[in-house]
């Protein structure tokens, strides 16, 4: 350290190398010379101890100091900090930065003012060896972006307390990247968090409360008691949502995309997205407006054109169940189809908005791995803006200590540094302004923002709950207080900015609005650019079919077989992967049987050429989990990585093939989310494991199952779900099939066990390659992928298509057939390898390539010719009470029953059991070895 100050001043480079020095010191303290060492030791302190976690601005602007106030004529000594104004100064200093980290903890963010909070030592002079004697005494701001070098304490105090400690609490010196703190800090102090607004303004967010509180005071009155969810208490959000479409309109924005889940949502869609009131009317009378089994009215989704000052802005709000926060990766997932659709890879024309309870933001996982996914080149799309409507009480939870373990329901945010402005709800001017900083950060750093919007909720859970019974002094506070619209209609007349005649007259206009069946969203576009919407009319209207022309010309089939081959020059591929692209090589050239990784390949290589996008992710996708694709080769010199399926034309349509991170909540949701957005995309989620899609269950429940008959919402996503009984104990074998067929109604999903190459080239092929949009459900398979006679040949490729239910009538005397065995997947080729090796002649095996729609016309024919049968059995790996069994026999027995009535469908599996499988290996071949036997011998 003496060095520098014998041979250099603290300005420019010097004082960040010595930044740079002391975040290693924070991380490290033997990483740095010992010289530096030992003066950071003697360094100001923030609290008891130095760690990462503290900030280490106070020293920056330590040194800063010095190096101002000492002249450029002489080196600085350390020990020139001597005097008692210098020692002040550092204190002075320290404590603006304990401003800028503690001040929101003692901010005014609770309208009710019920939470009583501790006080802050950091925030009082003493704590800084200051007191008010110094009030007087000129002081340094250091990095203060208060509009001047220095001021006296006490006005420095003031400001600090004006711009961290009132109606907005800032929360951003988490945030390791001192470019977003400094940005942050230059949007926040220069107007101490308070900027003065112009009176159309201000006039105009009065206009939007009045709005706010006109519909419920209208619906309450005119539905009492019916269920609305309604803001009452937190009516500042729509003046937020205001602020925000208008102003990312202004910044760009072509469209803005919502996901929120009760509260607030009817108001929302009515003032924001000009939702008629007379249709929001006729849902609450119980009006039929649909011919599916349809949803309640807080679930459904909304879509509209607005005008702002950037031009037309399409909003849209997402469906969404009462599983509260999984709409959001939802939300993300159709947002990055957007984007990807207008070819905008940094995330600026589309802008994803979350808005959130404040008991479901702290207590639901999905909302962690949401964050998690935000800057990940998989999912990310440019920053999210979070808006929490936190009513300080989950359902009837309100107790701290209850509801979460953190201080705030927004510190989850945290994990990726997001910044977080709590801010009052009762101050609207304050909401308007963190939401202009907060939209502004988004767009400038592509990241994830926080609005905490603190209110209250002025009735229960629903109207028809009564909350005093579990929150009384809650609640007595809550009927004493002023609506957020009359205390801020208050103000404005206090101010002059308008008189009570204005006031009463917007109420009035607009209660007509609402009595007339007005639109009462003002920028809402009643003739829509159409340009800005998602073209679904192609896919509409299709009913089911089987049939579905999946060929390929057999010379462009080898044309791109040979291009997927390809590397670049100078690009080493790992030896085990460079024998895989070999045979794929001779497979190409009709040398070689294919397996399942050259007809898996194929099939997207044929897909883009035919101009369909393809996006595949999972979390082992690149290489696939049990090494069958490699789809993503990694060169063994540098690491680099080359996807041949990504260079087979210049102009071919996007091929996004990359590995998740480890979730599947989130990432499934955002994958429904993509797929309900871009129809004309095949859009894949592989798990690593079947079994892994319990950890998803919510969003196969709640959307890829019964989204088309709740919203009418259509959807082509396709599942890739490892299942297979392989001895692999009870976590790997089942994908839960069950499951998946016990939800099958309606047509509303395909649940599909392809047991050749050929048969998963063309289901996948079929899945774009028609009109029809229907989540598919593939239980793929694991031994199979390099299973000796699981192979296909290049003209079943060329030439064939996906058979629902393979039979084998050609291949046998149909009339000595007395046994018929039907099953599914990999059980196929156990029961056709033993009866080969007991020489059963009168056995038939039949497999049901699709349980869901079931093929009883396709099955019907595959058995036809089977006109001496005794005896029909089901064949199944799962356990009696598990796989396709209860839910598919009444298919099977009414294509019998028509075959012919005097035979009985028995079934075969393994015993009923608790768990998929067993876990010791020698169980699992007893078992498997029994139920072969059993279906072929009976």
């Amino acid at each position: 350290m003496e060095l520098l100050w014998k041979n250099a001043h603290l300005y420019g480079g010097n004082l960040s190398y010595v930044e740079q020095l002391y975040e290693t010191y924070l991380m490290d303290p033997n990483a740095v010379p010992q010289e530096w060492r030992e003066e950071f030791d003697r360094l100001p302190k923030v609290g008891e101890h130095i760690s990462q976690d503290v900030p280490h601005s106070p020293i920056r602007e330590h040194f800063l100091y010095l190096s101002k106030n000492q002249g450029q004529s002489r080196p600085v000594e350390v020990s020139s900090v001597s005097s008692e104004h210098e020692k002040k100064q550092v204190r002075v200093l320290r404590m603006i930065n304990a401003y800028r980290v503690r001040g929101h903890q003692a901010a005014d963010i609770d309208p009710l003012d019920l939470h009583k909070r501790e006080p802050v030592p950091d925030l009082d002079l003493r704590f800084h060896e200051l007191s008010e004697a110094d009030y007087d005494t000129v002081f340094q701001l250091g990095s203060l972006f208060f509009g001047t070098e220095e001021a006296p304490l006490k006005q420095i105090v003031e400001d600090l307390k004006r711009t961290y400690c009132t109606t907005v609490g800032a929360e951003y010196m988490h945030i390791v990247d001192t470019q977003e703190k400094r940005w942050l800090q230059q949007r926040i102090e220069p107007v101490r968090s308070h900027p003065a607004l112009e009176v159309p303004e201000r006039k105009h967010i009065l206009e939007r409360l009045t709005a706010a509180e006109g519909l419920e005071k209208y619906l309450g009155a005119r539905y009492a008691g019916a269920k609305r969810f309604g803001v009452e208490g937190g009516e500042a959000l729509i003046p937020l949502m205001d602020q925000l479409v208008q102003r990312a309109g202004r910044a760009g924005a072509k469209e803005v995309i919502i996901g929120m889940a009760h509260r607030g949502r009817l108001n929302v869609l009515v003032n924001i997205f000009g939702k008629n009131p007379a249709e929001l009317f006729g849902e609450f009378e119980g009006k039929k407006v649909i011919t599916t089994s349809g949803d309640v009215k807080y679930h459904q989704g909304f879509s509209s054109n607005v005008m702002t000052p950037g031009g037309e802005v399409h909003l849209a709000m997402a469906f969404n169940p009462s599983h509260l926060e999984i709409v959001s990766p939802v939300v993300e997932g159709s947002v990055r189809a957007r984007q990807d659709r207008r070819q905008d890879s940094i995330g600026s024309t589309v802008v994803p908005v979350s808005i959130h309870g404040d008991a479901a933001f702290a207590g639901q996982g999905v909302v962690m791995e949401t964050f998690q996914m935000s800057q990940t080149r998989a999912y990310k799309t440019g920053g999210t803006i979070h808006i929490v409507i936190n009513n300080q009480v989950g359902f009837t939870t309100s107790r701290k200590e209850d509801a979460r373990s953190s201080e705030y329901c927004t510190d989850v945010a945290k994990m990726v540094q997001a910044p977080i402005f709590h801010v009052n709800g009762d101050d609207p001017e304050a909401v308007s302004f963190v939401t202009q900083v907060a939209l502004d950060y988004r767009n400038e750093f592509k990241k994830d923002v926080v609005i905490d919007l603190v209110c209250y909720r002025r009735r229960g859970h629903n109207e028809a709950d009564e909350p005093s019974g579990t929150q009384p002094l809650m609640y007595a506070k809550i009927k004493a207080q002023k609506t957020t619209r009359e205390l801020y209609a208050q103000r404005l007349l206090e101010a002059g900015v308008i008189d009570a005649d204005e006031s009463k007259a917007m109420e009035q206009e607009y209660r007509r609005a609402l009595e007339n069946g007005d639109h009462v969203a003002k920028a809402l576009v009643l003739e829509p650019n159409t340009e800005l919407f998602v073209d679904w009319r192609p896919y509409l209207g299709h009913e089911w079919s089987f049939e579905c022309d999946t060929s390929v010309n057999m010379k462009l089939l080898q044309e791109l077989a040979n291009k997927v081959c390809e590397t670049p020059e100078g690009f080493v591929v790992q030896r085990q992967v460079q024998k895989i692209y070999e045979d794929r090589k001779r497979m190409a050239a009709g040398a070689m049987a294919l397996n399942w990784g050259f007809a898996e390949t194929m099939a997207y290589a044929t897909l883009l050429a035919e101009g369909y996008p393809i996006r595949l992710t999972g979390q082992d996708v690149g290489r696939g989990t049990f090494s069958h694709r490699h789809a993503v080769l990694h060169n063994q010199k540098d690491a680099s990585c080359y996807v041949p399926l990504k260079n087979l034309a210049e102009d071919q349509p996007n091929m996004t093939i990359l590995d998740s991170y480890l979730s599947e909540e989130a990432v499934l949701a955002f994958e429904y989310g993509y797929a309900t957005t871009i129809p004309n995309a095949l859009v894949i989620w592989e798990a690593q494991f079947g079994d892994f899609a319990n950890g998803a269950q919510v969003v196969i429940d709640q959307f890829i199952t019964s989204g088309e008959q709740k919203w009418g919402r259509l959807c082509g996503l396709t599942m890739l779900l490892p299942h297979g009984f392989e001895g692999q104990g009870p976590e790997h074998s089942s994908a839960r099939l069950e499951r998946f067929l016990q939800m099958c109604a309606e047509h509303n999903i395909q649940v599909c066990t392809p047991t050749t190459p050929a048969q998963i080239f063309h289901l996948l092929r079929r899945q774009v390659a028609r009109p029809l949009r229907k989540p598919l459900i593939v239980m793929s398979p694991k031994s199979l992928l390099r299973h000796k006679q699981a192979t296909s040949t290049l003209e079943d490729l060329a030439e064939g298509t996906f058979l629902p239910v393979i039979g084998e009538v050609d291949q046998q005397d149909a009339a000595k057939v007395k046994r018929l065995v039907l099953c599914g997947g990999k059980v196929y080729y156990d029961l056709y390898n033993r009866r080969a090796e007991q020489g059963l002649t009168d056995v038939a095996i039949v497999r049901i390539e699709q349980l869901y729609p079931f093929p009883e016309a396709a099955l019907a024919e595959a058995i036809a010719g089977y006109t001496n049968l005794e005896s029909v059995v089901w064949c199944q790996e799962e356990p009696m009470n598990q796989g396709a069994w209860y839910c598919s026999q009444h298919h099977m027995r009414n294509v019998l029953q028509r075959h012919n009535p005097a035979l009985h469908l028995g079934g075969v599996g393994r015993p009923h059991a608790a768990a998929p499988a067993v876990g010791h290996i020698s169980v699992h071949i007893e078992q498997q070895d029994a139920l072969v036997n059993e279906a072929l011998n009976g």
